[in-house]
């Protein structure tokens, strides 16, 4: 019982910090011939943590702030890509800076040209952007040739991509982004905390005003099947349809209602409104949860081409990733449920917890400012 209520709050003591989306960067490049054009966003919070660009240190980084680094930005994310053409390193020449906004704020664009000395029959990139620093970071690569579009992830496992003969490596880009997916349910801690609200109760149920400890297994699996599978199908409806773009609402509703979804669904643990069809609640807020997702993918601008692989493994990494959290959730959970303590340190104490957690975002993301 206090392993549960100990990963739990552990759990929470970590999402107070990580209240945002993890950290990408979006390269593209264009190849026509031995001519490869391309353009690098990374945002400016990154860049910030690792050469400051604050500097006045008043939380707001202007432009004339972002000007005055335009030289330690070149060489700082410059030496960490080399793109290479049948084996030979290409030199890189910027052309221009410039700001623009993603859905999780304002991104330092940098637009380049290579010089390659032919046509490429293997062309390679190395990326090891802030994985020093950050080894959450990931860097999303899309690269437009003759063929079509070809994509992939960039991690500290995985900093090289090659592309042979031009020829699209689907195999690789499922592989890839079936890992960010992963990633991506690991390390947003508001969806986490979402599920967690709603599975610490799949165990034991409301009596006469109390918490009892269900019977079986399968009385406590059913119910949590009802929610996985509620919370998979909204979200991933929502998600296709934004990233395909039948829907787009700004980032700043979107976490902030995250955030409001997280509040709702432990408070009910706290003082119970809605005792039965947990579903119910999973599907009406997973449907706001899949926006949340699909900023990655928005975010890189794919062709529907390279889309559908892409938008398809992306969401089986997402659930196996959720799959993996309930494994790992519900035996714990089940083998405690009898102990006084559940009720009272899991439900309660870890409910509250991620009730408080939820209310900073709440106010971060509405407000747009740091309390943590």
């Amino acid at each position: 019982m206090r392993r549960v209520a100990l990963i739990l709050l552990l759990w929470v003591w970590a999402a107070a910090a990580h209240a945002h989306k993890p950290s990408d960067s979006y390269l593209g490049l264009s190849v026509e011939g031995n001519r490869i054009a391309g353009q690098w966003d990374i945002a400016l919070r990154d860049l910030d943590f690792a050469v400051g660009l604050d500097a006045d240190g008043n939380g707001e980084i202007t432009w004339g702030e972002v000007r005055a680094k335009h030289r330690e930005i070149t060489a700082y994310a410059l030496a960490r890509l080399v793109i290479a053409v049948d084996g030979a390193a290409c030199p890189i020449s910027v052309k221009e800076h410039l700001i623009d906004n993603h859905s999780d704020g304002a991104y330092e664009v940098i637009r380049f040209d290579v010089d390659c000395p032919a046509v490429p029959q293997i062309l390679s990139v190395k990326y090891t952007l802030f994985f020093d620093v950050d080894p959450q970071h990931r860097g999303l690569l899309r690269v437009e040739d003759q063929n079509g579009t070809h994509t992939a992830v960039f991690s500290p496992e995985h900093e090289t991509w090659a592309l042979e003969n031009h020829a699209p490596a689907l195999g690789r880009q499922f592989r890839d982004f079936f890992r960010t997916g992963v990633w991506h349910i690991w390390t947003g801690f508001d969806h986490i905390l979402f599920l967690c609200a709603l599975l610490l109760p799949a165990v034991v149920e409301l009596r006469d005003g109390r918490w009892h400890a269900v019977a079986t297994f399968r009385q406590a699996f059913l119910g949590v099947v009802g929610i996985v599978t509620a919370f998979t199908i909204a979200h991933s409806i929502t998600l296709s349809l934004a990233v395909l773009g039948f829907i787009a609402l700004p980032s700043r509703l979107i976490e902030s209602t995250i955030a409001a979804s997280v509040i709702i669904a432990a408070s009910n643990n706290l003082w119970p409104l809605i005792e039965k069809r947990l579903w119910v609640v999973a599907f009406l807020f997973g449907l706001v949860h899949g926006l949340g997702f699909a900023n990655v993918l928005t975010d890189l601008a794919l062709p529907k081409t390279a889309l559908a692989v892409s938008l398809v493994s992306f969401n089986l990494g997402v659930e196996a990733g959720q799959l993996a959290i309930v494994a790992a959730f519900l035996p714990l959970a089940y083998l405690s449920r009898r102990s006084w303590l559940y009720p009272r340190l899991a439900v309660g104490v870890g409910s509250l917890s991620i009730v408080a957690v939820a209310s900073i975002w709440l106010i971060e993301r509405s407000l747009d400012v740091n309390i943590i």
